[in-house]
């Protein structure tokens, strides 16, 4: 496959980072362009990321590429997208409503804002769970007349989520689900984030409008496709969204009434098994698995496992039934945020669209 050439827009910011940290000298994919706002364009990267008090603003535990640190750095507002074999978004939504249209009027994008999710042309992609909804695309296309298309990777929250109940939905069928997340502090952000004199020694206990993402978007992932639209899938999703003292990773509670009765060895064995033949398919960013399943414990632990498998693993452990629910099933799981439930993912989503034709 001829190598692509991307730009990737919001590249100053944490997300932005993530999608170059993710893998330099990609396989399929070659950085053509970097962008962000205005007052960083004409600067080199190195430049824009180095603040008035010389402190280089790079977050990512890999080292940022000299490549990248010599590029230039665009005015996102004026890219011409039309350049480009696809485009990876990493902006504020408000930004990403109107930036993405444009660049998508001739060019494919990735993105990992909220903008336009919930649209019903629009498919939120999670590696491995929902890539039949790539019909869409064309729906989409044709729909709002591009030539591209936009498709975002869902809330860094609903990743782990979705990617535990895809093989509880197929092996047994779910009726209900109730979910509790412990989020780290990197989901916020930089600028605002969160004050570090508040997250100390605390758990925050209410995130905005993270509970109502998660709980549409879960429905959609796992959802059919009927006609050019998708039907959510029929169970509902309950959850309450935390932030605790935690730098990478969300942690999450699942209780799940299942439709079928299901024995804890049945629910660890269809977790383990699951996304056998999209792992088969070799992509560059994917894991030798998509969910891990522990016995001890203890486990799963954020600072233990967050950056397994180059944070693309879904960790589960402390797999049991719960006596509460009809059917009930109870898990904990840690995903990466900005990893797998970020840029990573979202340059996942993005190599077996190019496989498909679609980039």
């Amino acid at each position: 496959m001829k190598k692509k050439k991307v730009a990737v827009i919001g590249a100053t910011g944490v997300a932005g980072q993530q999608f170059l940290a993710s893998r330099p000298g990609h396989p399929f994919f070659e950085v053509a362009a970097l962008a962000a706002s205005e007052r960083s364009a004409g600067k080199t990267y190195q430049e824009a990321l180095t603040d008035a008090s010389g402190a280089f603003r790079w977050y990512c535990q890999e080292p940022l590429d000299p490549a990248f640190a010599k590029m230039k750095v665009e005015d996102a507002s004026k890219l011409d997208a039309s350049k480009m074999d696809l485009v990876f978004t990493a902006v504020e939504s408000d930004a990403a409503k109107e930036l993405e249209p444009r660049y998508a009027k001739t060019t494919p994008v990735v993105s990992t804002a909220s903008a336009f999710r919930y649209e019903d042309d629009v498919p939120i992609f999670i590696p491995g769970v929902n890539l039949d909804h790539d019909r869409l695309i064309p729906v989409q296309k044709k729909k709002r007349g591009w030539k591209g298309f936009v498709t975002p990777v869902p809330n860094c929250t609903t990743t782990g989520l979705a990617m535990t109940l895809k093989p509880l939905h197929e092996a047994f069928g779910v009726l209900q689900v109730i979910m509790t997340s412990m989020q780290a502090c990197s989901g916020a952000g930089r600028s605002p984030g969160v004050i570090g004199l508040d997250i100390m020694d605390n758990v925050i206990p209410y995130i905005p409008k993270e509970e109502e993402k998660v709980e549409k978007e879960t429905q959609k992932i796992l959802g059919a496709i009927v006609g050019e639209s998708i039907a959510p899938a029929p169970f509902p999703v309950s959850a309450t969204c935390t932030r605790v003292p935690v730098l990478e990773a969300h942690t999450e509670a699942v209780y799940v009434s299942l439709k079928k009765h299901a024995t804890v060895e049945e629910v660890k064995d269809a977790l383990r098994r699951f996304g056998g033949d999209f792992v088969a398919m070799k992509f560059p960013s994917c894991p030798p698995r998509l969910i891990d399943v522990s016995e001890d414990p203890f486990r799963p632990q954020p600072r233990l496992d967050r950056d397994r498998e180059g944070g693309m693993l879904t960790s589960v452990g402390r797999v049991r039934a719960d006596h509460a629910l009809p059917n009930g099933i109870k898990y904990m799981l840690v995903s990466h945020n900005t990893k797998m439930g970020a840029a990573k993912g979202g340059m996942l989503v993005a190599e077996y669209l190019a496989r498909q034709g679609h980039i």
